[in-house]
């Protein structure tokens, strides 16, 4: 038996018109996985579709608003009807907003509450809680799912400047934690993978000068990560294999696995 084999299994990646999301599709498609590609952005969201089918995957890519329900009930249907019920669900659509960001020109006490909401929107909304609520029930009634959520450095450690997305994204582990009690019974499996720092567009201006050397952040994150480097978004695609694999990781739930380079077990 091959414990990583995906071939029977209807993946939803939601957000893999990004770097790492579509590093995690791509992943999962080479294990065989059918995968269906959602976002927002078509053009990016038919390559990457092209992308996996040149080597050998099978994808479709469907247009949705994560935080809109009747956006996800709608390509929940057009899923199932051409690709069959989802079997695995993977969150990684989210990002840190530059308006909520702390900066020396704006300080916690400036940021307005639409503009926090709003991050919440992306990050919780539309980043784990709708598609739960649209996928995860469906799963819960037929006994049989995996949910995968993508979590973040700063949902255990408040990060600083990125005060909004760091909330967000601890609402999103401590949701993932109260699902996974709630649907085991169920046969639905919640957990979550934390990456550590990943350069990808939403990042790119706090990791990167314009000439393309490190910042004085980025300095700091490889001084903090034993591994001493940044990740490269393949190497999420391992854990979510894992986790999306029922015979690999039946008796895993309500867990969290760090792929960090060590991140968050530094301290001096």
């Amino acid at each position: 038996m091959n414990l990583f084999d995906l071939h029977q299994e209807v993946v939803v990646v939601i957000g893999a018109t990004g770097a790492l999301g579509g590093a995690i599709a791509e992943g999962l498609a080479q294990a065989g996985a059918c995968v269906a590609v959602v976002g927002r952005n078509c053009e990016k969201g038919e390559e990457r579709v092209s992308r996996i089918q040149q080597s050998g995957g099978k994808a479709k890519f469907y247009a949705a608003d994560a935080s809109d329900r009747s956006s996800l009930s709608l390509i929940h249907k057009a899923i199932t009807n051409d690709l069959g019920f989802p079997t695995v669900l993977v969150n990684a659509a989210g990002g840190n907003d530059p308006r909520v960001t702390v900066t020396p020109e704006r300080n916690f006490a400036d940021i307005s509450l639409v503009d926090w909401l709003a991050n919440y929107e992306l990050n919780l909304v539309g980043g784990a809680l709708l598609p739960c609520q649209e996928f995860g029930a469906a799963m819960c009634d037929r006994k049989r799912g995996s949910i995968i959520n993508i979590a973040s450095v700063s949902a255990h450690l408040p990060l600083s400047r990125v005060v909004a997305y760091s909330s967000a994204k601890a609402a999103v582990l401590n949701l993932s934690q109260f699902l996974a009690r709630e649907w085991a019974k169920h046969g639905v499996r919640v957990n979550t993978i934390t990456p550590g720092f990943f350069p990808a567009e939403q990042n790119r201006t706090l990791l990167f000068n314009e000439d393309g050397t490190p910042t004085p952040r980025s300095q700091s994150i490889y001084n903090h990560t034993p591994m001493g480097r940044f990740g490269n978004a393949t190497e999420l695609t391992g854990a979510a294999i894992f986790l999306a694999s029922q015979a690999a990781s039946s008796f895993v739930t309500g867990t969290d696995i760090r792929v960090d380079g060590g991140f968050l077990s530094q301290t001096i």
